[in-house]
């Protein structure tokens, strides 16, 4: 009969996953059985985002703007074909207006109300489609984004200081996409203050 002491020690080599099950049998012999522990695999975890600064922060701001700009005109066209397809296809009598309007005018105001609503939903969507593509700095441009306008809002000329013949630059900031242009802006608005609230000599 062989030694359960002789048995034992090879087992203490294998590994901690590997746990021996000593089950004595009827006949005097032992019988040997292993239980395997199952571990499951670490979930991945996706290595965080750096923290942007100012210069990469515009850099791709100006990229997410030109995803903006390049679905604005084919939904403007899609509003634009889709309303034409729709509204000329309808029944139309002359002789019975529409909301006291002639129904070629009605129809044509829709069709180019349709072109309007896909102006208008183009940036939208490019916005959202450039959100899927770049998730990794999807927080850190919110953020950054949030602060930028807090500095826009903070140094922006009051809007009552304006009139109609001469309206503030840039009110928004928009046309802002470096930081050389953020001291440009700096100075336009500074200099509007100057001319808004000193007195005409």
């Amino acid at each position: 009969m062989q030694n359960l002491a002789s048995l034992s020690r090879p087992l203490l080599r294998r590994t901690c996953k590997e746990i021996p099950q000593v089950t004595p049998r009827a006949n005097g012999r032992y019988n040997v059985s292993f239980r395997f522990k199952t571990t499951k695999a670490a979930p991945t975890v996706e290595p965080a985002a750096k923290n942007l600064n100012w210069g990469e922060y515009f850099e791709i701001r100006r990229r997410r703007r030109q995803w903006q700009t390049a679905l604005t005109i084919p939904c403007a066209m899609i509003g634009f074909f889709g309303g034409s397809f729709y509204f000329g296809s309808l029944q139309t009598d002359p002789t019975k207006p529409i909301m006291g309007v002639d129904p070629m005018i009605f129809y044509g105001g829709c069709t180019v109300l349709c072109m309007g609503a896909g102006y208008v939903v183009g940036p939208s969507l490019g916005s959202a489609i450039w959100r899927i593509m770049n998730r990794r700095v999807v927080a850190n441009m919110d953020t950054l984004d949030r602060e930028f306008f807090k500095h826009i809002a903070k140094n922006r000329v009051d809007a009552s200081l304006q009139s109609a013949t001469n309206p503030i630059p840039d009110y928004y900031g928009e046309k802002v996409g470096s930081l050389r242009q953020y001291r440009q802006w700096l100075r336009d608005q500074a200099k509007y203050r100057r001319k808004a609230t000193l007195p005409d000599e």
